[in-house]
């Protein structure tokens, strides 16, 4: 099964595909304090909401790169809605190919649950403050154990334990690479039920709309599990926070 399919699926009813609920997304927005002129870029965009709200609150040049063609698409469909003369561009590609024209060249370079990409957070905040100038922002978002969690736990998400740190541990990380914190904004548990649970509700209404398709019993399969897994261990073992960072 496409893993970009999936996704499409999963996150098809969420405004923004990480554990942030809207309030918070606008505080961020309205603490960076952008410039006029300002250059943003935000890999692993997802569907641009992050960048849109940047693009209705000021007047910014920005670039969102991801990899998933569902949510290129998606983010170009919403921008053309909301903010149609805004200077907001999507690039489908790897956000870890992505090379600018000169480097530390922009105002703010954020990743919001991609670390991935960079192999994990300290190679994100690396390849962020690459990119920003110096004096610029560097954000990103980032899960954080709560507790030790549990093997069986580790094994249904396919996650070693050391993929993720704790909350402390992600802050020191930039601070260790010469990033100050400035802000962090952290999810609480009602944030992460709605992520989860609108994965659920999309997955049952796929289902109920397209009971032809092949990969229906392995997207019922994985989204059952990983739902399980959430309400068994997740809920009270994984944290998610925005690490806010000036260079």
């Amino acid at each position: 099964m496409d893993m970009w399919k999936f996704y499409d699926i999963t996150h098809r009813n969420h405004l923004i595909c990480n554990p942030t609920n809207g309030e918070k997304l606008d505080h961020l927005v309205g603490e960076l304090r952008l410039p006029a002129g300002a250059r943003v870029v935000d890999i692993a965009c997802g569907k641009g909401e992050f960048l849109i709200r940047l693009a209705e609150a000021y007047r910014v040049d920005c670039l969102g790169i991801d990899l998933s063609p569902f949510y290129i698409a998606e983010a170009r469909k919403r921008l053309e809605a909301r903010a149609p003369g805004a200077e907001v561009a999507f690039m489908e590609m790897d956000g870890a190919e992505f090379q600018p024209k000169e480097p530390h060249s922009f105002t703010m370079a954020s990743c919001l649950g991609g670390s991935w990409i960079y192999g994990g957070h300290a190679g994100t905040l690396e390849a962020l403050t690459r990119l920003v100038a110096p004096g610029g922002w560097v954000v990103t978002g980032e899960p954080y154990w709560l507790r030790e969690p549990c093997e069986e736990y580790l094994k249904i998400l396919g996650l070693q334990k050391d993929v993720f740190g704790t909350h402390v541990g992600n802050v020191e990380a930039g601070e260790k690479r010469g990033l100050e914190l400035v802000y962090t904004i952290v999810s609480n548990v009602d944030d992460w039920d709605r992520y989860e649970g609108l994965q659920w509700s999309a997955t049952s209404e796929y289902a109920r709309s397209h009971p032809e398709d092949q990969d229906l019993p392995e997207i019922m399969r994985k989204t059952g599990e990983e739902k399980s897994a959430y309400l068994r261990w997740g809920r009270d073992t994984l944290g998610w926070a925005i690490y806010v960072f000036r260079r």
